[in-house]
């Protein structure tokens, strides 16, 4: 099958919610035998541990005890192995500010690993212990993760090392056979280089694996999270359990749970698979080649404007205006799509070994969360890749990567009302030319910050700078003013994008001569562009 007919079927057997529903919780009963069961009454091995991480983190994407991925260093252009505390889905005992209020959503918790245990079949003599402890355990881990304050201030937030020295810091874990689980069928070895954001919280949580080796915990805490992370793709009861926990423990109106249309669930599980595929599907409906030319050509004039204005700056010397003028020219321009998702036959490569079926929706989650992981981790650790988009290309948002020095406009925005081939230009000008102006100018930052510009005048900066704040601070929302300082950035932003944009147009005009007209509003070209 192409890639496209899977990403159907696969939307399809999300869709089957009566087939869902009938099939309760079987396919997760299969799955969990597989990887030894709940073991509630079993003695916990080092090596069993270890083997039953490797299968979690491998086939089943669920890391327990750490957070893994891929991500670029901040001091080269090369991707690295990066590891960091796992996301805890209840709040650590210090978000609350009453104690009782721990104790109680902790007792719910409790009464809801005990609801899922049942669900799926566990035997009715489990020990009274069991999820207390394992809850006990939760909060340990929680209690030595270090403040993100105390690390900046530390400099641990991109600690380099290898897993050769990681083994011999945090020894509980396997490293090299869970690393090599994880990024199968990319090869990992000893001396692979990765970089570490928290190491005083894994060389803890290491100790703390060690005291609870002799404990069935362990393993119930890893199946409680690959029940967790799976739970989105079980009938019904799963999900109103998820909403219910969702709120008790994060509140009514912060609940990380949302409950939401099937279809629009189903679309967001699709596309989170199958990012190319949706993509060329939405493109080829909603954003012709020709769309792209207009796209490229009102960008060009908009850098075009900025080089003019860069003239009417009093700020700027001379030699700043040519570096400025070189670095606009040196800007990498997305827009649309990235250019290998129209690649057909590269994006069904991508999913050839990927087996989808309509019958088993939760089997179809498991294949595409392995097939997602052995591409991503291998396309990013051969090699620096700037095709992958922060965002998706039906996205209706625009931004400016500083390290890529790139701007990235995807095909979502390059629809009414910001843009139509048929509008009036003022129109297309006035709406996406304002976001393209805008993000355009994301590349000068440095020169507003103190220090970034040595050269330019700092008087005429500062003065043009504080009247900017102080335009900002006469504002308020809903009751409160507006910091002008803490917002400067964006507002240089939108001001400039604004001027930078409009005088785009009026190039335009000189060019094109002719303008639409939209009659029966009755506005001017200019008041349409406003």
């Amino acid at each position: 099958s192409s890639s496209k007919e899977k990403a159907i079927l696969f939307y399809r057997s999300c869709m089957d919610t009566q087939r869902i529903e009938s099939q309760g919780t079987q396919p997760l009963k299969d799955l969990l035998n597989q990887v030894g069961g709940w073991n509630i009454t079993g003695i916990g091995r080092a090596e069993n541990f270890n083997k039953t991480l490797q299968t979690l983190m491998g086939k089943y994407n669920t890391f327990p005890f750490f957070r893994v991925h891929v991500g670029p260093s901040p001091s080269d252009s090369n991707n690295i192995i990066q590891i960091d505390h796992p996301e805890f889905e209840m709040p650590p005992e210090n978000k609350f500010k009453e104690k009782k209020n721990y104790l109680e959503v902790t007792y719910q918790r409790l009464k809801q690993g005990k609801n899922s245990w049942h669900l799926l079949g566990g035997p009715q003599d489990v020990p009274p212990d069991s999820f207390s402890l394992t809850l006990s355990f939760i909060s340990n881990l929680q209690r030595v993760v270090t403040p993100l304050q105390e690390r900046r201030q530390r400099g641990m937030l991109f600690y380099r090392t290898t897993i050769r020295e990681l083994q011999e810091k945090a020894p509980a874990i396997d490293w090299l056979l869970c690393l090599q689980a994880a990024f199968h069928p990319v090869p990992v070895n000893l001396s692979q280089p990765i970089a570490v954001h928290d190491m005083d919280y894994l060389q803890s949580m290491s100790r703390l694996i060690e005291q609870w080796q002799k404990e069935r915990v362990l393993h119930i805490y890893m199946i409680v999270c690959l029940v967790g992370n799976l739970s989105p793709a079980l009938d019904s009861r799963f999900q109103d359990a998820r909403l219910e926990l969702s709120k008790i423990l994060h509140g009514k109106m912060e609940s990380r749970v949302i409950p939401e249309e099937r279809w629009r669930k189903c679309l967001s599980e699709t596309s989170s698979f199958f990012e190319p595929v949706l993509g060329q599907m939405i493109v080829q409906e909603i954003f012709p080649e020709q769309n792209k030319k207009l796209a490229e050509q009102m960008f060009s004039e908009i850098q075009d404007a900025l080089y003019g204005q860069l003239y009417q700056l009093e700020w700027m010397d001379e030699q700043t205006r040519l570096e400025a003028k070189v670095l606009v020219s040196k800007l990498q321009v997305e827009i649309g799509y990235p250019a290998h998702i129209l690649q057909t036959a590269k994006v069904n490569l991508e999913y050839q070994n990927l087996e989808i079926n309509q019958e088993t929706f939760l089997l179809n989650v498991v294949a595409c969360l392995k097939a997602l992981r052995e591409n991503s981790y291998q396309r990013l650790l051969q090699h620096r890749s700037q095709d992958n988009w922060k965002i998706f290309p039906w996205d209706v948002h625009s931004y400016y990567s500083l390290r890529h020095h790139m701007v990235v406009f995807p095909a979502g925005m390059f629809r009414s009302p910001f843009f139509n081939p048929e509008f009036p230009s003022a129109v297309n000008f006035g709406a996406i030319g304002v976001f393209m102006a805008h993000e355009l100018l994301h590349t000068f930052y440095s020169y507003v910050l103190p220090g970034g510009c040595p050269t330019c005048n700092r008087s005429a900066l500062q003065q043009a700078i504080d009247c900017l704040v102080k335009q900002y601070e006469s504002y308020s929302m809903f009751g409160f003013k507006i910091n002008g300082t803490f917002t400067l950035l964006e507002n240089t932003a939108d001001n400039g994008g604004l001027a930078i944009a409009y005088q785009a147009y009026k190039n335009w005009l000189k060019k094109h001569r002719q303008e639409k007209d939209l009659p029966k509003i009755g506005l001017s070209h200019d008041q349409l562009f406003y």
